[in-house]
């Protein structure tokens, strides 16, 4: 099977994601429990974001 998603694809931590909306590490966690965002799992159970889909949030598109 292929993956529509490049293997190099930019992860974002939540700080990172936060700083880009400057609001609090703790409400992006919060967005990607609502659904709001898409978060992946580190093998250190640590959460990370798209960068493109943090990206089109930002700019309004989705």
């Amino acid at each position: 099977m292929t993956q529509d998603r490049p293997e190099t694809e930019k992860l974002l931590t939540p700080a990172e994601v936060a700083a880009l909306f400057r609001v609090d590490p703790k409400t992006v966690t919060r967005w990607a429990k609502a659904g709001k965002l898409t978060s992946i799992r580190t093998l250190g159970g640590h959460r990370r974001y798209r960068e493109n889909e943090v990206r089109a949030l930002l700019a309004g598109e989705q």
